[in-house]
């Protein structure tokens, strides 16, 4: 049986977790004394996250296994590198979102499902 797009937690977990990234990205760019404030750092974060969110998207309307694994395993990188630049840019709820997504990935690979039955 099929598992519709809207309802796979996973992707959700992994949407809310990016959009957390993305708001704290946005928030250390804008807010002054934040120490990244109008950096490219931090500019880079936001672009990337916004990607991430795009691939979220991607990945929840992916009906076919190739694809499906295809856009994760993009995701997976995309989110190990906007981690890896909120360490270095000390933005910890970045890293925090970041993870969140990460969660997220692992519930829609390894899902209630267990990866399988879903075509």
């Amino acid at each position: 049986m099929s598992i519709p797009s809207s309802a796979r937690p996973g992707v959700i977990v992994l949407f809310i977790g990016t959009l957390v990234g993305l708001v704290a990205a946005l928030y250390g760019y804008f807010a002054p004394l934040t120490g990244v404030n109008g950096t490219l750092g931090a500019l880079l974060a936001i672009v990337v996250s916004v990607v991430l969110l795009l691939l979220g998207l991607a990945l929840a309307r992916r009906s076919s296994k190739g694809a499906r694994i295809a856009w994760r395993v993009v995701i997976l990188i995309g989110l190990a590198g906007n981690m890896f630049a909120g360490v270095l840019l000390h933005e910890w709820w970045l890293c925090l979102g970041m993870l969140a997504g990460v969660v997220g990935l692992a519930i829609d690979c390894f899902g209630a499902t267990g990866g399988k039955g879903r075509v």
